[in-house]
């Protein structure tokens, strides 16, 4: 017998990791969002970055890893940026 990884486990800290990740790119695009309502500017980029940042955390393939390296893989650095797990 051996010690292994509770893989649940492992998913709900990888979501409370990209929840963690995702406050300050949220509190970026506020800002910008703002800016653009000020001058008058599309919104539809800035929110639907916001929308991708809200869903990343129930992204099917956290649920379907089967293991740590592929938990680890399904973060999305193109809208949560540089991995915390590398």
């Amino acid at each position: 017998m051996g010690f292994g990884i509770d893989i649940a486990k492992a998913r709900e800290i990888h979501k409370n990791n990209i929840r963690e990740a995702r406050v300050s790119k949220l509190a970026e695009l506020d800002i910008e969002f703002q800016k653009a309502l000020e001058t008058s500017a599309s919104t539809t980029d800035i929110v639907s970055k916001k929308q991708a940042l809200r869903d990343a955390p129930a992204d099917s393939g956290i649920a379907s890893a089967s293991d740590e390296a592929a938990l680890k893989a399904q973060w999305n650095t193109s809208i949560l940026g540089t991995s915390p797990y590398s």
